[in-house]
């Protein structure tokens, strides 16, 4: 199956070499393309890509408001924000709108093509640069967004109470360490906690993990 991509970006140059990344492969393709946040809206109407790759800085509105604009039209689409933009306010604000992903322009290619393909199974990631922003900030950063926090519940009953404990400690930052010391068990323990839940919550790491958890309202 192809993942078919919408890339917006205003800048020719760098527009030309992301396709080129993914020329002469199956898995992804760029399927569409647009240089402003208006087209990117209109193309995502008209051609419903898989996931759309965003830029931030666009000549109308900001790849932000188009993003909102395209949720708003289909609140399961799954938006990257790849940019150059550190600002706690602009990660902030993405994420209320609804992205899924938050990339820095510096990422590996390889590391982009697995983070197209993990957001198009319904994973989130974030660029490491941007957690400690996110962790400075309170739960409601990410608003629930696709699940109810009762239908997450139901969904993940197969977390016992202690690992939703320890999720919770990962949603706050801690380490294992100082989750163990938090419950008063063994670091080994808090570990192998860990462990299931991000095989549970089937993701690939702690980070995804509280973003998951913070996004469908559980935490």
């Amino acid at each position: 199956m192809t993942i078919n991509v919408l890339l917006v970006e205003d800048q020719k140059l760098i527009r030309v070499g992301l396709k080129s990344l993914f020329e002469g492969q199956d898995e992804i393709t760029v399927s569409s393309e647009a240089q402003s946040g208006k087209e990117a809206v209109e193309k995502f109407r008209t051609n419903h890509p898989d996931v759309v790759v965003m830029d931030i800085g666009l000549p109308d509105i900001s790849g932000i408001e188009a993003t909102k604009r395209i949720l708003e039209i289909d609140n399961k689409a799954k938006v990257i924000i790849l940019t150059s933009h550190l600002s706690e306010q602009e990660i902030i604000d993405a994420l209320h709108a609804g992205a899924c992903a938050y990339v820095m322009k510096d990422i590996s290619t390889d590391a982009l093509k697995m983070i197209i393909k993990t957001v198009e199974q319904g994973a989130m990631w974030l660029d490491p640069q941007v957690v400690p922003i996110l962790r400075e900030k309170n739960c409601g950063v990410i608003p629930p967004r696709q699940m109810s926090r009762a239908m997450f519940k139901e969904q993940h009953a197969n977390l016992t109470q202690r690992e939703y404990e320890v999720l919770k400690l990962v949603v706050d930052g801690l380490s294992n360490h100082e989750i163990a010391e938090e419950l008063t068990i063994s670091e080994h323990t808090a570990k192998a906690h860990v462990c299931n839940i991000i095989q549970k919550l089937v993701v690939d790491d702690r980070t995804q993990a509280a973003v998951k958890a913070l996004k469908e309202g559980l935490v």
